[in-house]
């Protein structure tokens, strides 16, 4: 493109902003003709105490109200949670799936009898609603316990979260980097932790070639994090309060930091997500794929899930 292009996105944690900040720090949106602003988002929606009922926190939050208010043009969060915004949204579609596939952890206290995710039956799992640590910890979890003994709860941000655990509040939280390298750190006992994917939302003001050059320039930023993520291991590192203590990059495991090039998103993995947030009453009836998604990637084959060759001091 020879016109250049003004773009705001949200500036989420660098779990899943990565390869925006890589992007940036490189040049490589500017080789592209696109000035990428990041956008801070809003103030988590903080439980003063646990909430038990999802339908009492909206799915229009933190990261999601940029974009609903006009402020931003795409934001990025988990597969499950887009899904849920696509269709509450008065603004965006899915336009495909995002570069990070992030983790989230389990953890409960040092002194917890809890050992495995069994033990988890009728304890409070704290969450962030509508985001990757609220149905990731469905998803691990139904698997171990009855429907009924699932007991996740709204919290906040997680730094909320870890400050619940830390005061006795919940029985366990489910975070992701860097507060999986902090709790592991502060002696915290991991349950169960997997990885999952996410994608992006746009507005119809994103043309299909200003996305395309976007994801050029995340491309070239996903090759560097692949080959040597350590140069941006302070991103993670600055994100934890003070109040919490501290981590090192020399802490951080990078085998977690895995991202992949973006793709479009397929129907089958729409209808199978649709269903299973059907059937947990985590979204509404009567939309399908050609509703929610409008793919603004070429068809391609899928890409390669990478994770970055360095190890750290404790790998």
């Amino acid at each position: 493109m020879s016109e250049k292009h003004t773009i705001k996105t949200v500036r989420s944690g660098a779990i899943f902003t990565l390869p925006y900040l890589v992007g940036l720090e490189k040049g490589y949106f500017a080789e592209e003709a696109i000035d990428l602003q990041l956008v801070e988002p809003g103030s988590y929606e903080t439980a003063i105490k646990p909430i038990e009922d999802h339908h009492l926190v909206t799915s229009i939050g933190a990261i999601a109200k940029p974009f609903e208010n006009g402020d931003v043009s795409f934001y990025r969060a988990c597969e499950w949670g887009q899904v849920r915004r696509a269709q509450d949204s008065g603004r965006g579609h899915i336009v495909s799936k995002r570069a990070s596939v992030a983790s989230q952890a389990i953890f409960v206290r040092p002194d917890s009898p809890a050992n495995h995710p069994q033990d988890l039956a009728n304890k409070t799992v704290a969450v962030n609603f509508h985001h990757g640590s609220h149905y990731l910890a469905i998803q691990t979890l139904e698997g171990f316990v009855e429907p009924e003994e699932l007991k996740v709860v709204h919290v906040g941000g997680p730094a909320d979260r870890i400050r619940a655990l830390r005061d006795g509040t919940v029985d366990a939280v489910a975070v992701m980097e860097p507060f999986i390298t902090l709790a592991l750190k502060q002696g915290y006992r991991l349950i169960a932790e997997a990885f999952y994917t996410g994608s992006e939302i746009a507005s119809p003001d994103v043309e299909p070639e200003v996305y395309e050059a976007i994801d050029r320039a995340i491309r070239k930023a996903v090759a560097d994090i692949s080959s040597d993520v350590r140069p941006y291991l302070h991103y993670f590192v600055d994100e934890v309060p003070e109040d919490l203590g501290s981590i090192s990059e020399n802490d951080i495991q990078t085998w977690r930091l895995r991202y992949t090039d973006p793709a479009p998103y397929s129907q089958k993995e729409f209808d199978q997500t649709y269903r299973w947030l059907l059937k947990w009453g985590l979204v509404e009836s009567g939309s399908d794929f050609g509703s929610l998604v409008t793919n603004q990637l070429p068809d391609q084959l899928p890409a390669q899930i990478t994770s970055p060759i360095t190890v750290s001091a404790q790998d």
